[in-house]
């Protein structure tokens, strides 16, 4: 095999390794969270972090928030959650409630005027939406795909970054 071929070959795995449609990042490894779930429960790499069946009656119990330190509310339980006699419960819940794969805002959760279907897909690069109020203060968060791309190991990355952000409240 002749040098110029030789080069050839290794700038096509040089270039081949730099298209990557995956992120290599760091696992969670804070304190143990407990996250309720609405809807199945998600894979995830962390042993740290465990996840408790609830649904939506539930969350009208107050004296249920105390046990999480979060709630998840899956891709297939969207429409419901947008219902208006759960915005005042996301709102009060005093931890942070995320809405997984919505390609909407947090609006059509807190506010008790709109319907998921009324408010339009707003951000196609979001895989995530978080949110959380205390007091008159409120925050919430997107989380993305790395390079749009889903599959196993950019979801498990957004799970992570997830679990950081809860963390990070310090609750």
């Amino acid at each position: 095999m002749n040098r110029i071929s030789m080069i050839l070959i290794i700038i096509c795995f040089v270039l081949a390794g730099c298209n990557s449609d995956t992120i290599d990042t760091p696992r969670y490894e804070g304190k143990t969270l407990v996250i309720g779930v609405i809807g199945d429960a998600p894979t995830t790499r962390e042993k740290n972090v465990n996840f408790k069946k609830t649904t939506f009656s539930q969350l009208e119990d107050q004296n249920l928030y105390p046990n999480f330190d979060a709630i998840f509310i899956m891709k297939e339980h969207l429409t419901e959650a947008a219902n208006q006699k759960y915005a005042k419960e996301y709102i009060n819940a005093g931890i942070p409630i995320f809405f997984m794969e919505s390609k909407k805002s947090y609006l059509p959760f807190i506010n008790e005027e709109l319907s998921y279907d009324e408010v339009p897909d707003l951000s196609s690069d979001n895989y995530a939406i978080g949110y959380f109020q205390s007091g008159n203060e409120h925050q919430h968060w997107g989380y993305g795909l790395y390079n749009d791309k889903e599959n196993e190991h950019n979801i498990e990355d957004v799970y992570t970054r997830i679990f950081t952000t809860i963390e990070s409240l310090e609750l």
